[in-house]
C-alpha cells in the first residue's frame, strides 16, 4: 500500500498537473441516506500514473476551502469514472459543493449490457471481468474515525482499483451492442437525478 498519500479536507494544489486523462473515483460516508450520513473519504485513483489519493473529510469543513479537488472534479477534460455515480456525486454536491463533471458510471453500463444478471455491485463486476475477488468487509465500518485502520485504506483503495480497466470493457461493449446513444443520454440525466435526489424526490419520478 506504499503506492497512495492521505491529505486532510482537500488536495494539495501541486499535484493537479499530474492529472491528464481520467480518475476512479469513490467515496465512503457514515451510511447511504445523503443528507443524514455525512461524507468521511474521497479516494482517487489517477489514471495516468497509477497513484492513488484518499481525501479524509472532517465533520462540519467547509466547502469553500477545498478548492483543489472541486478544479479536479469540475474540470470538464478530465474523466471520471464511478460505480454508482448516482450516489457519489450527490454526496459530493450535498458535503462539499461540488458539481462532477465529465462522468462514467460502471453500475449503469452494467445495466445495458449485462442483461443476463440483476447482479451489478462491483464485486460481481470485478470478479466477472477481472477474476479478482475483492474483500468488501470494511464497508460498513467507521469511516469516521480520524486514523484510518490498514484494514480501511485497502478497502478504499480497491473500491478504484480496477474502475479503469471495467471501464474500457464496457465501453467497448456499449460501441459493439449500439447502445452508446442511449448511455450518454441516460448519463446526461444523471445530473438532474441527482438535484432531484437531494430535493428528496429519490422515486421513479416517471412511475405510475
Amino acid at each position: 500500500m506504499s503506492n497512495y498519500q492521505l491529505f486532510q479536507n482537500d488536495l494539495p494544489k501541486n499535484i493537479l498537473k499530474s492529472f491528464k486523462t481520467s480518475i476512479s473515483i469513490d467515496t465512503e460516508t457514515m451510511g447511504l441516506v445523503v443528507k443524514r450520513d455525512r461524507l468521511c473519504l474521497v479516494q482517487i485513483k489517477n489514471n495516468s500514473d497509477g497513484k492513488y489519493y484518499l481525501v479524509q473529510i472532517a465533520d462540519k469543513f467547509e466547502p469553500k476551502k477545498c478548492k483543489n479537488l472541486k478544479a479536479l472534479l469540475e474540470n470538464k477534460k478530465i474523466l471520471k469514472i464511478f460505480h454508482f455515480a448516482r450516489f457519489d456525486i450527490a454526496v459530493i454536491k450535498q458535503y462539499l459543493k461540488i458539481n462532477v463533471k465529465n462522468v462514467f458510471c460502471t453500475k449503469i453500463a452494467s445495466k445495458l449490457i449485462r442483461t443476463y444478471t440483476n447482479k451489478h455491485g462491483l464485486k460481481d463486476l470485478i470478479s466477472e471481468f477481472l477474476k479478482i475477488d475483492i474483500d468488501k468487509k470494511e464497508q460498513s465500518s467507521n469511516w469516521s474515525n480520524k486514523r484510518l485502520t490498514n484494514d480501511q485504506i485497502q478497502y478504499a483503495i480497491n473500491d478504484v482499483k480496477y474502475l479503469d480497466e471495467i471501464y474500457r470493457v464496457f465501453n467497448s461493449e456499449l460501441k459493439k451492442k449500439s447502445l452508446s446513444k442511449e448511455y450518454k443520454e441516460i448519463i446526461s440525466f444523471l445530473e438532474t437525478r441527482v438535484d432531484l435526489d437531494l430535493m428528496g424526490w429519490d422515486f421513479d419520478i416517471y412511475a405510475h
